[in-house]
């Protein structure tokens, strides 16, 4: 299977109900401790942490490059799709405002797993289609109804991507996630204008 490029498409797998709930818990233990360890993570205590045995978990992803890549694919699956449904129940700034923080979050996993997955995701194309589909979630934050627009003019959704991205660098350098948040206020403010972000 293809997508409209030419780009090979894997076809998503259809688990039954208990499978599902195993796998998106092994995905969610494994992103945390992506975070916190990085991909020296213990398999054996994320599948605890899981509340599943080991060999479920292998059974599921048989190396831990399989499920690093699993927990990349998966948390970008997870941004996109969070975005209609924040701006569909929440005032748009506190919606744009939660994406941002779940987006510093990942990238908190995926800088733990930086080295692991240079070797998985060697696809430029890949990258790029990430890059595209998390600019598209930010613009649908941005742009919650038709005619309306969070930002300020001349705002884009790949500068804020940017800006993000440099935001979550510094706040890991520094080990403080509390950092993330003051700056993603003072990107906000920049993003809506002063004034108008409640709360920041």
């Amino acid at each position: 299977m293809a997508d409209d490029e030419g780009r090979a498409v894997r076809p998503r797998r259809v688990l039954r109900a208990d499978a599902q709930r195993n796998e998106d818990l092994l995905l969610k233990a494994a992103a945390a401790a992506f975070a916190s360890v990085g991909a020296d993570a213990s398999v054996k205590d994320i599948a605890r942490e899981a509340g599943v045995g080991v060999g479920t978990l292998y059974r599921r992803f048989p190396s831990k490059e399989l499920l690093i890549e699993a927990v990349y694919r998966h948390e970008v699956e997870r941004l996109c799709e969070a975005a209609p449904r924040l701006a569909a129940t929440q005032p748009p700034v506190d919606a744009l405002r939660t994406w941002m923080e779940n987006f510093i979050d990942f990238m908190a996993a995926k800088h733990g797993m930086a080295d692991a997955l240079r070797v998985v995701l060697t696809d430029d194309g890949e990258r790029m289609q990430t890059r595209a589909l998390l600019a598209e979630a930010i613009d649908h934050l941005l742009t919650p109804g038709e005619g309306q627009s969070v930002a300020r003019p001349g705002v884009n959704a790949q500068d804020v991507l940017m800006a993000l991205g440099g935001i979550s660098l510094m706040a890991a350098d520094e080990g403080q996630r509390d950092l993330a948040t003051r700056l993603i206020d003072l990107l906000l403010h920049g993003i809506v204008g002063t004034g108008t972000v409640a709360g920041a």
